[in-house]
This record gives C-alpha cells, structure tokens and sequence, in this order.
C-alpha cells in the first residue's frame, strides 16, 4: 500500500462502513426483512408490484441524467476552453463557477420554473400566448429539469476541468504554437486530452448526482412517469406504511444504477489517467 493509500485509508474504511450499512438496511427492507409492520419475510414483493411503475421510472431517470450530464459536460468544456484560451488563467474560471455552484438546485428549480413556464417570465416577454408556448415545464419529456441541472453541473464541471489543467495546459499551448499548431490543433492535441481525465471524472459524479437528485424532478417533472428518487420518496412518505418495501426498491434500483454505470466508467478513466 502507498504512502498516499495508507492516509485515505481510514476515511475511506469510514465512509464504506456508513455507506454499506445504510445500504444494507435499504436493500433488506425492499425483500420485506425489516418490515414497518408485520413478521419479516423474505419476498420480492417490493419490486415485482410495482414493477411497470418501475420499469418506467427507470427509463425517465436514465434519460433525465443522461441528458442533463452530456449537455453539462459540453457547455463545462465549452466554459474551461474559452477561459483558458483567452489567457486569463482559472481565476476567472473559479469565480464564475463558484458563484453557480452555491446556488442551491431547490432555489435554481423554482427559478427555472418562473421563467420557463407557460405563464413565466420568458413567455411574458416573448409575447406567445400561454397556449403556444412549449411544455418546458412538467411537460411530456423533461426540458425543464435537465436545462435547471446541465446550468448547475457545467459549473462544477467547468470548475473541476480547468482545475486539473492548471498551468500544463499554457506551456504545452506555447509549444504546440511554435510548431505550428493552429488554435483548433492547440484544442483537439493538448487541452482535449488533457482534460478528458478530469472530464469524464466529473462527468460521472454529476451523473450519479442528477440520478439520485429529488427536488428539481419533482418541482419541474411530470408527475408520470416519474424519476425513480421522486418515486421512492413518494413511496416513503405514504400514509401506507406496508408501501416501504417498494420505496426501498426504487432506491435500490437508483443506487445499482448509478454503480453500474460508476463500474463501466471506471476502467476508462484509469486508462485515460495512465496516458497522461
């Protein structure tokens, strides 16, 4: 074990024994062994009754997420590139990150939903009438959710990327530009590849967090189908107390979905890192 290894060694350790026992609980209350009411009984009850609900669910988180981190990812690049091509170095980069970042997503939801509803600020002042202007809010696909989450994690995407490439990112621009390196050669040669470590790294945190995240869905989605947070917290806070079994599935799902996709993600990442 490396030196580094054996310092995170005991926070991590933490952090496994907090997040697995908690996972444990979830896991053996959606099999019916930690029962609200009632003996415990091992069942798969909690997935298969809602099983169509969740086969839905499922398809409106992967596509909320996915949406919304592609789209962070593009303007967080977009954002780190134009910031350090100009010259002006990551300071101004963390500014205007950290000022989105600190907008909390429940504050950045209601605001998205006052300009882009159809009765919003944008409509007003583009003069369509309410009954023209498009579903953006809790419509039939969810506009409205993923542009409030791509503007809060491109922030932090844009922030982690230029970041990582600190100062390389110059000298190696200058070298690039006296062998004859266009601007266009300068990005695709050595800030893209410089910056795909970090990139898909937070890429994959903002991931994992729009598909976990509940209060931008559940103020901006449609009622149904629902995400698969907004679902297990509706589950959870019924007045149907037998209704925990299948709240703990939703999470269950959520939570090996966002592995699952952690697990194939991962041995890119150490690829990309080992080329650099």
């Amino acid at each position: 074990m490396t030196a580094g290894a054996r310092l995170v060694a005991p926070a991590v350790l933490l952090v496994l024994v907090v997040s697995g026992t908690a996972l444990g609980a979830v896991v053996a209350t959606s099999l019916g062994l930690v029962p609200l009411v009632g003996e415990p009984r091992l069942s798969t009850d909690g997935f298969s009754s809602i099983a169509v609900d969740l086969r839905a669910a499922v398809r409106e988180s992967l596509i909320t997420a996915s949406a919304a981190t592609a789209l962070a990812a593009l303007v967080g690049l977009a954002i780190a590139t134009l910031v350090l091509q100009a010259g002006r170095g990551v300071g101004t980069l963390v500014t205007v990150a950290a000022a989105i970042v600190t907008v909390p997503h429940l504050v950045g939801a209601a605001s998205v939903g006052l300009l882009l509803s159809d009765v919003g600020v944008a409509q007003r002042w583009s003069g369509v009438a309410p009954g023209a202007w498009p579903e953006l809010v809790a419509g039939t696909q969810p506009w409205a959710t993923v542009l409030e989450l791509a503007w809060k994690e491109s922030a932090f995407i844009a922030l982690v990327v230029g970041g990582s490439i600190g100062g390389r990112y110059g000298h190696l621009r200058q070298a690039a530009a006296v062998l004859g390196a266009g601007r266009l050669q300068q990005w695709r040669r050595v800030l893209l590849p410089l910056a795909a470590p970090a990139l898909l790294s937070a890429s994959l945190i903002a991931f994992a967090y729009v598909l976990g995240t509940y209060e931008v869905a559940r103020l901006l989605g449609r009622a149904y189908p629902e995400p698969l947070p907004v679902m297990a917290y509706r589950l959870f806070t019924s007045i149907d107390v037998t209704a925990r079994p299948q709240a703990a599935a939703a999470a269950v799902v959520v939570t090996g979905l966002a592995l699952t996709v952690a697990a194939l993600a991962l041995p890119l990442l150490r690829r990309l890192g080992a080329e650099q």
